[in-house]
């Protein structure tokens, strides 16, 4: 039962079948029967996130032999997980957005993004890279694809290719996200230095900033109306990846995606003023276009506030942030290869109810909608039918969540991962594969590194690759499956209203982000064996 208290610590198995194939074959049932029941069209995703997490317990309980207490009180966790901090985001960004639906402020905005440009694809880029790019770098976890998403509904995009684009766009940046947490992460489990870490992925990165932008509208409009755009596609691309490397390789993983994100932004505001591939944008009111952005800019000045460290820590020090979970805390083991020593896995859930995004972004839709002129009983029957709205949406990131910390605290991820490491001299293409797999799995380029990040050193000096190469490319490698995991296709349908609509969601992104963690690997395999001294 999850109540009773395990006596000694349980220590991980990473061939509990005595195959490598067999135990590996069986570890992957769990992603099989989620990924298989979201692309079929016969269940919902809740259910199929259910029958998934049934999945995962099964094979660790059974297979594994991981105690059944400790394997219920890790999906407890997960699913803790999954309602907050990430259901807590997702639930006030849709509230400030229903707001400005309802005050007629987001069709002022629409209008003021067609001015920019009239052109769709054009749009797609400024609002699903360039922008999105922001909110990953100031807040992370779900944030970007939530707005961006929800944004590009109202200008007309339907609402599956509203959540595939978003998907698709938010990959770039998510390496440096809510202020550079996933390399922060990653130093911590590694012991390499944050800046080295951090210059690494500032020299695999930019090459797909500049790509990014053509794949999305090559996605959306095909080859001949996309070539028709690429003065404006080289300039969004350029301006992010310029800034990207440079804040990235000298100044460290804080501020890349908000410095990059503004610089991309300008940059193709301005250069759609004097070049534009359609006709013309009619005049529009200025002062209607400041009203209409007024509640994003508070989101965005009270975001970007919130994920400061000096205010984190401060609200942190109002509240009681974090706790052990009884029973699971310091009660797995993770042993040689993944870790040099035995080391104790931490579980802590960190209620930080004060310095989490999702407070933050409450405060701003609560400040929002008194500047937009909407009375507390209306904000209030507005919240809660949000609430109502995205409960089937709330039950499957929590299901989602909690297959992620089972197949964590089991080791069932880790003998996935060891069997990447038996690739030899293609390590480095496979590796950064499993970077991308760390982050399909737990839906987070910050879980996938500490995940994988210690594992990811320790085979690299088994043979004789640069660890910190090898480190980076698990978070670049990452960012790849930000499209696939099931949280971010989750949030994308919620943000749309496109429920119901996720297996088909999956479908049209799988095979973009496969391709492109291809594409990563191999630039990985070119700078472990061929190019190394060039990105010193």
């Amino acid at each position: 039962m999850i109540g009773e208290q395990t006596l000694t610590p349980w220590t991980q198995i990473y061939d509990p079948l005595g195959s490598g194939i067999l135990s590996t074959l069986v570890a992957l049932l769990p992603i099989a029967v989620l990924l298989g029941l979201l692309a079929s069209h016969r269940m919902r995703a809740q259910w199929a996130a259910l029958a998934g997490l049934g999945a995962a317990l099964l094979i660790a309980i059974v297979a594994i032999g991981m105690p059944a207490g400790l394997a219920l009180r890790a999906a407890a966790h997960g699913a803790a997980y999954g309602v907050f901090p990430i259901g807590w985001i997702l639930l006030n960004v849709l509230f400030l957005y229903q707001l400005t639906v309802d005050r007629g402020l987001f069709a002022v905005l629409q209008q003021s993004i067609a001015h920019v440009t009239t052109d769709r694809r054009l749009q797609l880029v400024l609002i699903a890279f360039s922008f999105g790019a922001f909110f990953e770098g100031a807040a992370g976890f779900g944030t970007p694809v939530a707005v961006t998403a929800a944004l590009l509904i109202g200008l007309g995009f339907p609402a599956i290719e509203a959540s595939v684009f978003s998907l698709i766009a938010n990959t770039a940046p998510v390496a440096f996200g809510a202020l550079g947490t996933p390399l922060i992460a990653l130093q911590g489990v590694t012991g390499l230095d944050l800046r080295d870490l951090s210059a690494m992925v500032g020299h695999q990165l930019p090459l797909f900033s500049v790509i990014i932008p053509f794949w999305l509208v090559l996605a959306y409009a095909g080859v001949k109306r996309t070539v028709e755009v690429w003065p404006a596609l080289l300039v969004a691309g350029l301006s992010f990846a310029v800034p990207q490397y440079l804040v990235a390789v000298y100044h460290g993983p804080w501020l890349v995606d908000v410095i990059a994100s503004l610089c991309s932004m300008a940059a193709l505001t301005v250069f759609l003023r004097a070049w534009r591939p359609s006709l013309t944008t009619a005049e529009v009111d200025r002062g209607a276009i400041a009203r209409a952005w007024t509640p994003w800019a508070i989101l965005t000045i009270v975001v970007f506030a919130w994920g400061t460290p000096q205010v984190k820590a401060w609200l942190n020090s109002l509240s009681a942030p974090s706790f052990a979970v009884p029973g699971l805390h310091e009660m797995v083991v993770r042993v040689a290869p993944v870790v040099p020593v035995p080391k104790a896995e931490a579980a802590i859930f960190a209620f930080n109810w004060l310095s989490a995004t999702g407070s933050g972004i409450a405060l701003a839709a609560l400040i929002g909608g008194l500047v937009m002129g909407c009375s507390a009983r209306t904000m209030v029957r507005t919240y809660a039918m949000n609430a109502r709205r995205l409960v089937p949406s709330l039950l499957t990131i929590s299901a989602m969540m909690a297959i992620g910390f089972v197949t964590r605290y089991s080791g069932t991820d880790t003998i996935l991962g060891l069997a990447f490491a038996h690739t030899g001299v293609f390590y480095p293409f496979f590796g950064t594969l499993l970077g991308w797999l760390g982050v399909a799995l737990t839906g987070s380029d910050t879980s996938s590194n500490v995940l994988f990040g210690g594992l990811q050193v320790v085979t690299a000096n088994q043979l004789g690759v640069d660890p910190v190469l090898m480190a980076a490319a698990n978070s670049s490698g990452g960012v790849m499956g930000k499209m696939i995991d099931a949280q971010s296709i989750v949030v994308a349908s919620a943000a749309t209203g496109a429920h119901g609509a996720e297996g088909t969601i999956l479908r049209r992104v799988f095979w973009h982000s496969v391709a492109l963690a291809s594409m990563m690997g191999l630039w990985v395999l070119l700078q472990a064996y061929w190019i190394p001294r060039a990105f010193g």
